[in-house]
């Protein structure tokens, strides 16, 4: 979406991430391929601070896709549709091997008109290295469109 400067997800950040969610039948689907500047300490692990940005920006993505579905139109139409993290567990399952493409899976799992709650994955190397439960907020207009900063300053 136009405007979208997240720095896991935003195309509009020249540093950020970059990550790109898909749907993939109910499910939400990325890949991403961490490089070593995000490492852990050791150089041979992600960072879980990566990890956790990840899952959040998968989480947000699949909710505003779904929230689109529901109104059966498409991503990024106008009004936009536009959320917001209210809370995040994430549990830490293995580290994640930082030679190894990770891939992001998520399903919502509850919704009513203003919340929705993500369900979401993060495998590498064939294996599930954490997991998280995000509840997104539908936020209004005004939220988004609030007082910008310049990014020097």
């Amino acid at each position: 979406m136009v405007g979208n400067y997240c720095w896991g997800c935003g195309a509009d950040n020249p540093e950020g991430l970059h990550l790109k969610s898909y749907w993939d039948g109910n499910v939400a689907v990325a890949q991403w391929a961490p490089g070593l500047e995000y490492a852990a300490g050791p150089q041979h692990f992600l960072n879980g601070g990566i990890i956790a940005t990840l899952l959040d920006c998968h989480g947000i993505c699949t909710a505003v896709a779904s929230a689109y579905q529901r109104e059966q139109r498409g991503v990024g139409t106008e009004p936009e549709l536009w959320f917001a993290t209210a809370s995040m567990t994430v549990d830490y399952l293995r580290p994640s091997p930082i030679n190894s493409i990770v891939q992001l899976s998520a399903q919502v799992v509850a919704h009513d008109d203003r919340t929705t709650t993500v369900d979401c994955v993060l495998q590498a190397a064939e294996k599930e290295r954490a997991r998280a439960s995000i509840r997104a907020v539908l936020v209004p207009d005004e939220w988004r469109h609030g007082a910008t900063v310049s990014p020097k300053g």
